[in-house]
């Protein structure tokens, strides 16, 4: 399949599993999970099919390890990024010391100020690591990339968890636990 085919789907996917499943029909289950013979007959239903094969393609292949299957293979989900009502029926977990989260430069200040937010979506996201946290920033404009003393506070109190695509999660991260890392002109 091209990488065109696959962007499209991803994309697709995306929307329905992430933001707006009802749109298609459908309804997450506790843990964002829909039947994969659901998913399949709504995006058919809406002249968007997609076959098995693509649709395993597109979990197997996608660089940011969106979506996954359940060990039986009957269901599917998104990890996370969701804005629409779900409880993803993760476990808490203590995170490791530092955690990053990139943005664009634009954000700096607000986020000095008032520390990461959520916006529309459940948590707050984080990355194990710089790299990472580069690419994010970098879809927003010239990259910043914030050192968050992750480890201090789960000690404060402050309940962590990790996505199945290995994106760390949390409600809310207050300014005194942000250090500017560094911005970059490129990646």
């Amino acid at each position: 399949m091209n990488n065109s085919r696959l962007v499209k789907i991803s994309k697709f996917l995306s929307k329905h599993l992430r933001h707006t499943p009802e749109e298609i029909g459908l309804k997450l289950a506790p843990g964002g999970w829909v039947f994969v013979d659901e998913l399949l007959a709504a995006c058919a239903k809406h002249k968007f099919t997609i076959t098995l094969a693509e649709l395993q393609e597109v979990v197997n292949t996608n660089d940011k390890k969106r979506f996954s299957f359940d060990e039986t293979f009957t269901l599917i989900r998104a990890n996370q990024g969701h804005t629409t009502e779900v409880d993803l029926k993760l476990s808490p977990i203590v995170p490791p010391e530092i955690l990053y989260h990139g943005t664009g430069k634009k954000s700096v200040e607000s986020i000095l100020q008032t520390g990461l937010s959520k916006m529309s979506r459940h948590h707050v996201h984080l990355s194990s690591d710089i790299h990472t946290a580069k690419i994010v920033g970098a879809r927003h404009g010239k990259p910043v990339v914030f050192v968050v003393n992750s480890q201090e506070m789960s000690q404060d109190g402050y309940v962590f968890y990790l996505s199945d695509n290995g994106v760390w999660l949390v409600d809310h991260v207050p300014p005194y636990f942000i250090n500017i890392s560094f911005s970059l002109n490129c990646i």
